[in-house]
């Protein structure tokens, strides 16, 4: 096998630098990429490492493996590794969720497999190509973020409810005998201020720590404990947006 790493290293090139794949000596195909980043991180401790710190490590050390300076920050390109043209997945499962946007086939995909321990187990590279024969759903899987600014900020955001809803609420609502994941009815949604009182109740408790890469078990702890504040009589989550589709909540663990 060529040596990859030196090359990439003495051409002065970073991550972000698009290389041909017709060029021999510096873009790495698949089979030799699988193997160069499968004998560099199987083995590597990601114990203890939030997400966001977890997928930073690996990305150093996918960096350090192909002789790729490691960069201050790392962009949010499309792909993450543009040189090589390929993105990276952290996966403990296999469910793999490509968020907001198509399957390329023209792309390479890196799957980091870690097991219970948090240890990596091996990776895997695959073309767009590949990976779309396994797909079998053929759904676009869309994700949203935002930025929680101070709670003196967001004091204007909920006094009350917009017209359209404050016509479907009542505060007798009796939550006992729905489920958390029913759709709303008009009649039987909580005021918005009625919940923000409710939910100051559990200001002050704490939830379970189960581990920093524990970042959904960890909310689903919170989806419970509002379900139960809220006075629905089981917990239930079927995946969808918003969270409590009954009352229109989406819940954020920041």
């Amino acid at each position: 096998m060529k040596n990859y790493k030196a090359n990439i290293s003495a051409s002065g090139l970073d991550i972000y630098e698009p290389i041909s794949p017709t060029n021999p000596d510096l873009y790495i195909p698949n089979r030799a990429l699988q193997e160069i980043l499968d004998s560099s991180l199987k083995g590597t401790d990601l114990s203890g490492l939030a997400l966001r710190t977890r997928s930073k490590i690996v990305k150093e050390k996918i960096c350090e493996a192909l002789g790729y300076p490691i960069p201050t920050t790392f962009t949010k390109t499309q792909p993450r590794f543009p040189g090589q043209n390929f993105d990276v997945y952290n996966q403990q499962s296999n469910n793999v969720q490509i968020w907001n946007e198509e399957i390329s086939p023209l792309r390479r995909y890196v799957f980091v497999q870690i097991d219970s321990d948090n240890i990596i187990l091996s990776v895997k590279v695959l073309s767009g190509d590949q990976l779309s024969e396994l797909d079998n759903t053929g759904t676009l899987t869309s994700k949203y973020q935002a930025i929680v600014r101070p709670l003196a900020e967001l004091a204007n955001l909920i006094i009350e409810d917009t017209t359209n809803v404050i016509e479907w609420c009542d505060t007798n609502t009796n939550l006992s005998k729905c489920r958390p994941t029913a759709n709303p009815v008009k009649g039987a949604l909580l005021p918005i201020e009625y919940i923000l009182t409710e939910l100051q109740s559990i200001e002050g408790m704490s939830i379970p720590y189960l581990g920093a890469s524990q970042e959904r078990n960890r909310g689903a702890a919170l989806h419970r404990l509002i379900c139960e504040r809220l006075g629905y009589s089981s917990y239930e989550d079927d995946g969808a947006f918003p969270d409590i589709f009954n009352q229109l909540i989406e819940i954020r663990v920041t």
